[in-house]
């Protein structure tokens, strides 16, 4: 069984993590922070953002289309509200995957436990954001 995906839905939950990450680390938001504590000095060169840029496009469509298959899945497993079943999926897979790898990998690499918390935060909102988006596009 393959799930069916709106393609419209993940390619605009993928827009909707630039979005997020936009505004999660512009300098009025979190952004000195998170400089400041993971030690990222920004160029000044626009071009120097082209490839994390484009990493993330690509890395973001690939986490949509997980969460829209899983929604989906989960969906005709449980039934109910699509919206519903898109935000729980979303928690899960975060709390289960993003959150604990990103606090595993922190821990062994000492980073401060307020970046992980950061940066676990700004991929719960993500997630929640592209949850939404799912959601309200329904199958």
């Amino acid at each position: 069984m393959v799930p069916e995906i709106n393609i419209w839905a993940v390619l605009v939950a993928t827009l909707s993590t630039m979005v997020v990450g936009s505004v999660w680390y512009t300098p009025k938001v979190f952004g000195n922070y998170w400089m400041r504590t993971a030690k990222v000095t920004p160029s000044g060169e626009g071009k120097d953002a082209i490839k994390p840029i484009l990493i993330t496009l690509v890395v973001s469509f690939v986490s949509a289309l997980v969460l829209a298959g899983s929604v989906a899945i989960a969906q005709e497993f449980y039934g109910g509200s699509f919206l519903a079943n898109s935000v729980i999926t979303a928690v899960i897979l975060w709390a289960g995957f993003t959150a604990a790898r990103f606090i595993t990998h922190d821990a062994f690499e000492g980073r401060p436990a307020g970046l992980t918390a950061l940066n676990c935060a700004h991929e719960l909102v993500t997630y929640l954001v592209m949850a939404l988006v799912i959601g309200l596009f329904g199958t």
